[in-house]
């Protein structure tokens, strides 16, 4: 019987063929030096004959080496793509949903429940990778952007919903003030839809800021919030304190609710917190110019069951969630106000 090839020599000979680096084909293979030099030495003693000549630093395909390589590549590409897809299949009722620490702390984990209700066999992991990025690299499967859409150009990405920047802060926090909480009833209606709020008058909003330490978010993806939300209320950006200003909005939305002072933050990673009185939210919400809900994924998902499921119910909840605050989401601010 022939002798076989052992893979692994194989695996060598393509990285090394294709970088022109015994040790650039050792970092994509995840092993030494050594180790593939062992290779391609065993595999050229098995074949009889050299199959690279060294230029400089670098090694290259010789004559045989060429026609070995034009073979064997495209068979090692069709063993590896026949291996991803028998365990995509495999795995077929588990997905990698990627979002920022802040959704998946807010809006997704009070959410589980409804989602293992809705799909109990299907089973999602979630990273909090920020930014754009390769999904396949980072082994993600959906990503719950938020973001803008042209820094998803190469995938399929269709919108959830907008974002909304409201502002924040504990009920706690307006027990202290001159302005009282009956006077911040006045600006709280009979709750009507599709606007249950009035908003509360301007003059009182300049009082809170006036009187409340500010809680602000710096990094890029955040730092203009309370810009918009203050052009949109006509009121002047407010001075921070620095040990109130955090990296992320996760730390910042915990400060609020305990009571350390205001926030303009997004309405999803919040609207939990406000439903269950641990925040109070002030003013109109304002629409984010600069960021939306998108779900992104590859192209050819679109054709897997589980990420159709989950799409589905991703859809779903943000539909709710474009709807303005229901009765029962008013019910702690009224109470609190009473």
């Amino acid at each position: 019987m022939t002798k076989l090839v052992p893979l692994k020599s194989i695996y060598a000979f393509v990285a090394v063929a294709e970088t022109g680096s015994m040790t650039e084909a050792a970092g994509i293979l995840f092993v030494s030096h050594s180790a593939v030099s062992q290779a391609i030495k065993s595999l050229e003693s098995q074949l009889n004959k050299p199959l690279f000549s060294r230029v400089g630093r670098r090694v290259v395909l010789n004559a045989d080496g060429k026609r070995y390589y034009r073979k064997v590549a495209p068979a090692l590409e069709q063993i590896v793509n026949a291996t991803q897809e028998l365990m995509r299949v495999t795995n077929d009722n588990r997905l990698t949903l990627n979002m920022v620490n802040s959704l998946a702390m807010h809006w997704w984990i009070p959410r589980v429940p409804s989602f293992q209700s809705f799909s109990p066999t299907l089973d999602v992991r979630i990273s909090t990778l920020t930014g754009p990025f390769d999904l396949e690299r980072e082994g993600v499967d959906i990503a719950l952007v938020h973001g803008v859409p042209n820094e998803w150009q190469d995938y399929h990405c269709e919108k959830l919903g907008r974002d909304d920047l409201v502002l924040v802060c504990s009920p706690l926090l307006l027990k202290d003030l001159t302005l009282s909480m009956k006077e911040l009833a006045k600006g709280v209606s009979q709750p009507q839809r599709p606007n249950p709020f009035n908003p509360i008058p301007i003059e009182q909003l300049k009082h809170l800021l006036d009187c409340q330490p500010v809680i602000g978010v710096i990094n890029s993806r955040r730092q203009h919030d309370w810009q918009v939300w203050c052009d949109s209320h006509d009121v002047e950006l407010p001075h921070f304190q620095s040990h109130l200003t955090f990296n992320i909005s996760i730390q910042a939305v915990q400060a609020a609710t305990r009571a350390l002072g205001i926030l303009v933050t997004h309405r999803l990673f919040v609207k939990d917190d406000i439903s269950h009185g641990l925040l109070i939210e002030l003013g109109k919400p304002v629409a984010n110019p600069h960021q939306d809900f998108y779900f992104v994924c590859e192209k050819s998902k679109l054709k897997q069951e589980s990420v159709l499921k989950l799409r589905s119910w991703l859809q779903s909840e943000f539909s709710q969630s474009e709807a303005v605050f229901n009765v029962e989401e008013v019910a702690p601010l009224r109470e609190g106000l009473q």
